[in-house]
């Protein structure tokens, strides 16, 4: 456990915070359409092209979205149609929080200011964030820095508006391509690894790992740590 108490608590928000079921999305629009085996090609196919669409210059996210289910359905022998990207575009302003989140935020945001630094846009991510039940500090999203994580400028944007040094904050995230690695690139000593089942472990990038929002108190140092039996 870390003893260090950050200034800012900062965090990713689909898929760390609020549960991102893109996957259960694609099923809904596409799963009569496919087997069990091709439909499961499908879903990962779509959270590769996803990843490569943000690895480019800023673009909606509903742009994103509607790409990368075109692209899918090429590759996959798939009929595109645009109201199908359209429907899954539309399930993202009904996602709520996971289990642990509103809990173990509440536990913390006594005590340290929490961030948001989120792939999304203002008109489409405060939807979610009332859900979680806790006080943000601030939400930042991707069409505000002008950029998509990976990329190093949103988290530069953000410790600018902040007025502090990576130095100062712990980044969460339950993912390492699209927050953690780039935290640790940027001299973000202090990461929080929430395992959702997502990615596998990857101790190189220096992080604690908690099953939930609910170990984040002590992994920041507000709790003491719990010892397994």
């Amino acid at each position: 456990m870390t003893k260090f108490r950050p200034k800012y608590i900062t965090f990713d928000c689909y898929g760390t915070l609020t549960h991102f079921d893109m996957a259960g999305a694609a099923r809904r629009v596409y799963g009569s359409q496919l087997s069990t085996a091709a439909m499961a090609g499908f879903i990962k196919d779509f959270a590769a092209y996803r990843l490569d669409e943000v690895l480019g210059a800023w673009k909606p996210y509903f742009e994103v979205v509607h790409n990368s289910v075109e692209r899918t359905c090429r590759r996959n022998g798939v009929a595109f149609r645009p109201e199908d990207a359209q429907r899954i575009n539309e399930e993202i302003h009904t996602w709520g929080p996971h289990a642990d989140v509103p809990a173990g935020l509440a536990k913390v945001a006594r005590e340290i200011p929490l961030v948001i630094l989120s792939n999304s846009m203002k008109n489409l991510i405060m939807s979610n964030v009332e859900k979680l039940g806790a006080p943000f500090h601030m939400v930042i999203t991707a069409e505000e820095t002008g950029a998509y994580k990976p990329h190093m400028k949103g988290f530069e944007y953000m410790l600018d508006k902040l007025g502090c040094g990576p130095e100062d904050i712990t980044h969460v995230s339950s993912s390492f391509r699209y927050d953690l690695m780039t935290a640790y690139d940027l001299g973000i000593r202090s990461k929080v690894w929430v395992n959702r089942g997502h990615e596998p472990a990857n101790p190189f990038y220096q992080y604690t790992e908690v099953d939930g929002i609910g170990g984040l108190a002590a992994a920041v140092g507000l709790e003491p740590l719990r010892k397994s039996a």
